[in-house]
């Protein structure tokens, strides 16, 4: 009687607390629709971007006290930088990036964003603050940069650092088996080995002579500078203060304030208002866009296994979840193209087979290409073969086209605690996924023959959308990531660009005029939050977080539930 008790006041407890948050979360949700933001005749748009810029909507929770409004995707900055570009109102540009955690595909596109604005003849100055390579990356594509006195720029070349487990693991006495296909299939390597492999020191030195020519490159054209001068700057780094200015990097030692007053004094259009890019992004403009609706459909995260909640999980997709909403899009007669915006490193096969299939079916009722964004590899890329038109940016990791099979095994960790196990069985294999036998060489044998199928098929799958023979695909796959560029040369992807070129063709394939206005449509919607507090599937976003720190940003969910996974062997954080 007393838990009954426990439990029931518990209840009621929780239920007035979800009451409470849905009132003040109507309530200022109300208060902001209410009082949309004002544009003067001298605003300065602030491009404030904060964290991860995803492709997908984030949860947006517009109460104060749990937290800030979520940031921009990148279609919405891609939306409010055009639209700023041609607003009478906004006068100039400020990016201010703080604490970015995106790829380097995105810092492409972000760049890019920034220097379409920049022909309309507007001022931009960049706003820096305790700053890193991806900040300073934007800030290049600026007409002038700033940071204060004695702040530090973390700017000073590039570094990968590959992680390795196993002594770990051994510790613990935990092992992790794997079988896959494919020479570069190293993901299990994290798990298995205490060093990287020949094939993982060529991958990976490959991607960073590319990354790092890359803000070479940014650097020498957004400072006019030689490469040579750009080079040994970098090597000069980090910087502080006047540091930074000797070495070309910046213009000036300004704290924010004085960044504005120099912006008012050569724009002299009086004292310029701010106006914060997440307000200025709900500022209705007549004519903006137009009646044709272009959808942009975001597959963004680690493809999940199809569990108890078969609708899009806000750290990854599913396959039905996703395949439902490809079906929601394919029956809305209103939309007339699509954008299938790719940002995956992969995941689980099935489910990655099962996005492909309502990709195609959707494929066939409309118009649709796709855009990879910073990743789009193994089932990432898998459901990228459609068919159609396939762009990347030349720092997009792609590929991977490769499977493996993986199983924790934690016989060893049961022995150290005392737990011991008794298996009976019937089936000649029904134990090759137990926690607590090791696999045998009759099971490698058994899963080896199962796994070239997964693999012969997906490489099918990929000759079949690249319209190419499977001899030709199958020295390409192996497991092997590529970049963009090498992509684009081995026939992998169509064309290099972003969301500029991914909006130009779709309108020629779906036969929109070119100077007609569209309005592009994302999806998923943003959820509200009734629904995030009714769901009660949501993704343990602590643990997640914690693990993360620990797995370096590996798809560790589905690793760690096993089975055949089509996976980025690793995950690439620009610091």
């Amino acid at each position: 009687m007393k838990k009954f008790l426990l439990g029931f006041l518990g209840g009621l407890v929780f239920a007035g607390l979800v009451t409470v948050l849905l009132v003040l979360g109507f309530l200022a949700a109300f208060s902001v629709s209410g009082n949309p933001p004002v544009v003067t005749d001298n605003s300065v748009l602030v491009l404030d971007l904060n964290g991860a810029v995803p492709e997908r909507a984030a949860l947006d929770v517009p109460i104060p006290f749990l937290g800030q409004q979520a940031g921009p995707t990148i279609l919405d900055t891609w939306l409010l930088l055009r639209k700023g570009a041609t607003d009478p109102r906004i006068k100039a540009l400020v990016v201010a990036p703080r604490g970015l955690s995106v790829g380097w595909a995105k810092l492409e596109e972000l760049r890019a964003q920034i220097l379409e604005f920049k022909k309309s003849g507007k001022p931009v100055y960049a706003s820096l603050r305790a700053a890193g390579t991806p900040e300073y990356y934007l800030a290049t594509a600026a007409d002038q940069i700033f940071m204060p006195p004695d702040d530090w720029l973390d700017v000073k070349g590039l570094r990968a650092e590959l992680t390795f487990l196993k002594n770990t693991l051994d510790k613990v006495g935990v092992s992790m088996e794997f079988e896959g296909v494919g020479l570069y299939k190293d993901a299990p390597d994290t798990y298995t080995k205490t060093s990287p492999s020949p094939q993982t020191l060529e991958v990976t030195n490959l991607i960073l002579d590319q990354y790092y020519g890359d803000i070479v490159r940014v650097i020498s054209e957004g400072r006019k500078r030689s490469p040579e001068q750009a080079r040994a700057a970098l090597d000069q780094g980090p910087f502080v203060g006047q540091g930074a200015i000797d070495n070309g990097m910046i213009d000036g030692l300004l704290f924010e304030d004085q960044v504005y007053n120099r912006l008012d004094a050569q724009v002299k259009a009086g004292t310029l208002r701010k106006v914060r890019a997440a307000d200025y992004a709900m500022v209705p403009i007549t004519g903006f866009e137009g009646p044709t609706r272009i959808a942009v459909i975001a597959g963004d995260g680690e493809i999940l296994a199809a569990g108890a909640a078969e609708s899009f999980d806000q750290a990854g997709m599913t396959g039905p979840g996703m395949a439902k909403m490809l079906k929601q899009v394919a029956d809305d007669d209103s939309i007339k193209g699509v954008i299938l915006r790719v940002d995956s490193p992969g995941g689980d096969a099935i489910a990655s087979a099962e996005i492909l299939h309502a990709a195609e079916l959707l494929s066939k009722k409309k118009p649709l290409l796709v855009s990879m964004s910073d990743y789009a590899a193994s089932g990432g890329y898998m459901m990228s073969m459609t068919g159609d038109r396939v762009l990347a940016y030349n720092n997009t990791l792609t590929g991977s086209i490769g499977v493996f099979f993986g199983k924790l095994t934690l016989k060893g960790l049961y022995d150290k605690i005392g737990l011991n196990k008794y298996l009976l069985k019937r089936g000649r294999w029904a134990s090759i996924d137990s926690e607590y036998t090791p696999l045998s060489a009759d099971e490698r044998t058994r899963l080896q023959s199962e796994l070239k199928l997964y693999y012969k098929g997906f490489v099918r799958r990929v000759a079949d959308g690249r319209k190419k023979d499977y001899g030709v695909v199958e020295p390409l796959a192996q497991g092997r990531v590529w970049l963009g560029a090498q992509a684009l040369k081995n026939g992998l992807v169509d064309e290099i660009g972003g969301l500029d070129r991914a909006v130009a063709l779709i309108k020629e394939k779906a036969k929109i005029p070119a100077a007609d206005k569209i309005t592009l449509v994302p999806y998923p919607e943003k959820r509200t939050l009734m629904q995030v507090l009714l769901n009660r599937n949501q993704p343990q976003t602590e643990i997640d977080t914690a693990i993360t720190k620990v797995m370096g940003g590996l798809p560790w969910r589905s690793l760690a539930k096993g089975g055949v996974l089509q996976t980025l062997p690793y995950a690439v954080q620009i610091r």
